[in-house]
């Protein structure tokens, strides 16, 4: 069973991920006062982008790989997460800090692939791609570590999925907060969706892409927003665990969606943050992220 846990979890996040991004669009609709579109929408647009041409404008190859490097490394942190409070064969031989290295490295492919497009929106939107890595991601690496103070080690089973394992001290509690306050920037929804911004900038760093390579991108964000869901629920929500794999998974998956409309509500009724004053909301994260492991130290 261990050994076909990461099949599942991967056809698991591909099939459902974007129905999860169906789900945001329609409440951020509901929420709107419109009929919004329908559930599966996202899986239509998927397929209709996979069926165009897929253009090579930069004509270079870092503007190729970037998309498939996106999408291979989001697919390697799926694979090996204990989905379902479950644990497969491959998450004995990662740690949580390697995770944490395989989630950057989509956000510097979706650079990466800017840069090459040499496009003047793109490049602003790589910019502000770049800004918002340096400052949240430190947040994501926390909560990982959290996990490993407290259970004294780093390995993925322990410190991903069961960081309030160990109690529910200050700490956890704070870092919880600090997780929920973080969760709309790590989904890329409104307010923080300024990398993005169709308005200002027209997709930025996805601006040159089209095609498969641009159904790539938005495959990889959608599983890094149910990565994220996924990463919440498992570490704050241990009580969910029922000890029987498929009720446990089904359990997740409904938490999960609950995140999801609680990104969508915060999305629909917020305004797009300026870069500055994002990187203030940041910056305030990351000193609370600090305290958490700080208080986690000190065993409380």
């Amino acid at each position: 069973m261990r050994f076909i846990m990461p099949l599942i979890n991967v056809l698991a996040f591909l099939l459902l991920a974007p129905l999860f991004e169906g789900l945001l669009r329609r409440l951020t609709a509901r929420v709107q006062s419109r009929q919004g579109p329908p559930l599966v929408q996202p899986y239509y647009d998927l397929l209709k982008l996979l069926g165009k041409e897929n253009l090579n404008s930069a004509g270079t190859w870092p503007f190729r790989l970037a998309p498939l490097l996106a999408f291979a490394s989001i697919l390697v942190v799926v694979a090996v997460i204990p989905f379902g409070f479950r644990a497969g064969a491959l998450a004995g031989r990662m740690d949580g800090i390697l995770v944490v290295y395989l989630l950057t490295l989509g956000g510097v492919a979706v650079l990466m692939g800017a840069l090459a497009g040499r496009n003047t929106f793109g490049l602003i939107g790589a910019s502000r791609e770049m800004v918002t890595m340096i400052m949240i991601e430190p947040v994501l690496a926390m909560t990982i570590i959290l996990g490993a103070v407290k259970l004294k080690t780093l390995t993925l089973v322990a410190a991903m999925p069961f960081a309030s394992g160990a109690g529910y001290g200050v700490s956890t509690v704070l870092m919880l907060a600090v997780y929920l306050l973080a969760l709309q920037a790590f989904a890329g929804r409104q307010p923080f969706d300024i990398a993005e911004a169709e308005i200002e900038l027209l997709e930025g760093p996805m601006i040159e892409y089209s095609g498969p390579n641009l159904a790539l991108f938005k495959l990889s964000a959608m599983l890094k927003r149910m990565f994220y869901a996924w990463l919440f629920v498992s570490a704050f929500l241990p009580f969910l665990r029922t000890g029987i794999y498929p009720l446990d998974m089904l359990l997740q998956l409904a938490a999960m969606a609950v995140v999801f409309a609680v990104i969508g509500l915060v999305g629909a009724t917020n305004p797009r943050l300026r870069i500055d004053q994002a990187v203030r909301y940041y910056a305030v994260l990351i000193v609370w992220a600090l305290v958490a492991i700080g208080l986690a130290v000190k065993g409380w």
